[in-house]
């Protein structure tokens, strides 16, 4: 059954899977830029790094105050950039240094075949394996890959890969898209309506034309180009979870110092101070030394406080009298002291 879809490759056990990392959480990455016209389906996150959000044309971005990823119409799935919260241009930063670290592991896989077709595998069948190629790749008519659903594919392509419009890459046999890799040194090109299946890590860009689809991942050292294309992650797909900081801990609040009420049984003077209510918890009784500590007070002295504040400023007769009355019972000044001044009182008392 298989001759009828064309000659077959037939090989032995396939290679080990490709890791992605955290490069494999994303249907779209790209260091420089993604862009798109046209109406365009995408299925899965997208992503750019170290280029800016500014880089993600023709998605309309929108971008909640504060968020880790912008949306868009045009995508199923969360829109990253460096610019946004965090933990995102670290996941970002990591899943670029993974996205390299495969291609780099891909590329360097011993070969199974080398220089198939002389670059041109359109009409054949493939099977599982490794295969080389030192110049570029067409695919100008159909191409299929035949193994079942644990098998994996890998294709070195040292310069270009070129598919052509309307051409399909067929999966048989329970093949899984997931489990496809293109590794291209040069341009990736999907022509007009094309059905390409499998992963692209392409050191260069990735160019999809009018109506292509992709079902696989497009993970570009450089841009990624679409025009009105349908990319959806890969069935199967395998996602890597990402380490999420824990919350800062809360700052520990300074404890508030205790106030102590003081309180002058007499409720009013003549002067028009008032000195009979407590000392508000607000009011700071001690004045801090110069090293920012509080000096200790005598319950004497927060009682002169006290008077001194109720007074306020520009009381006098009965009031000066009051604090006079009140220092000469606490025995702190003589009788025959009356004329002190309210301030040289204070000082005796202290």
């Amino acid at each position: 059954m298989l001759s009828l879809a064309g000659p077959v490759v037939a090989l032995g056990a396939g290679p080990a899977t490709v890791n992605l990392g955290t490069a494999g959480n994303f249907v779209i990455l790209s260091k420089t830029g993604i862009s798109t016209t046209g109406t365009t389906l995408i299925t899965g996150d997208i992503g750019v790094s170290p280029i800016a959000a500014t880089a993600i044309t023709g998605f309309a971005l929108t971008l909640p105050a504060g968020s880790a990823f912008s949306t868009s119409a045009t995508v199923t799935g969360k829109v990253y950039a460096p610019g946004y919260a965090n933990p995102t241009p670290a996941n970002l930063s990591t899943a670029i240094l993974d996205m390299q670290t495969a291609y780099t592991d891909a590329a360097g896989r011993a070969p199974d075949v080398t220089e198939l077709g002389a670059g041109n595998i359109g009409g054949l069948t493939l099977a599982p394996g490794v295969y080389k190629w030192g110049t570029g790749v067409t695919i100008p008519t159909d191409a299929t890959l035949s193994g079942s659903a644990n098998d994996v594919w890998i294709f070195q392509i040292a310069q270009t890969l070129a598919v052509s419009s309307g051409v399909k890459i067929i999966l048989s046999g329970g093949a899984q898209a997931s489990n496809i890799f293109w590794v291209v040194a040069g341009q990736t090109t999907i022509g007009t309506t094309a059905v390409f299946n499998g992963n692209i890590l392409d050191q260069t860009a990735i160019v999809l034309n009018t109506g292509a689809q992709l079902n696989g991942r497009a993970l570009a050292q450089t841009a990624v180009t679409l025009d009105s294309n349908s990319v959806t992650i890969p069935s199967g797909a395998v996602i890597t979870p990402v380490p999420i900081p824990p919350p800062a801990p809360a700052p520990t609040p300074s404890p508030t110092p205790t106030p102590i009420p003081v309180t002058n049984n007499s409720s009013s003077n003549s002067g028009g101070g008032s000195y009979g209510s407590p000392v508000s918890p607000t009011t700071n009784l001690t004045t801090p030394t110069t090293n920012g500590s509080l000096p200790p007070t005598s319950a004497f002295g927060q009682q002169v406080q006290t008077i001194a504040i109720n007074l306020g400023k520009g009381n006098r007769g009965n009031n000066v009298t009051i604090l006079q009355q009140f220092l000469i019972s606490q025995n702190k000044v003589r009788p025959q002291q009356p004329w002190l001044k309210p301030v040289r009182l204070l000082t005796l008392a202290f």
